[in-house]
């Protein structure tokens, strides 16, 4: 039975714990840009692709 007191205190703690650093970043203004997001899923992402090296095989390959 002490071992559920013990348990109820340890996530009593853990809580606060997380509480306090949720009440932080919401300070820090980290939750502030709610635009953004719904924004960013109407673009399409563009791929960069770069341009592929010759090596020495495939020149080799190339001129037979």
């Amino acid at each position: 039975m002490e071992v559920v007191y013990i348990t109820i205190g340890v996530s009593i703690i853990v809580a606060v714990f997380f509480f306090i650093i949720f009440i932080k970043s919401v300070k820090s203004g980290q939750y502030e840009d709610t635009y953004t997001p719904s924004v960013r899923m109407l673009f399409d992402d563009e791929l960069v692709t770069e341009p592929k090296k010759e090596t020495k095989e495939n020149k080799q390959t190339d001129n037979k």
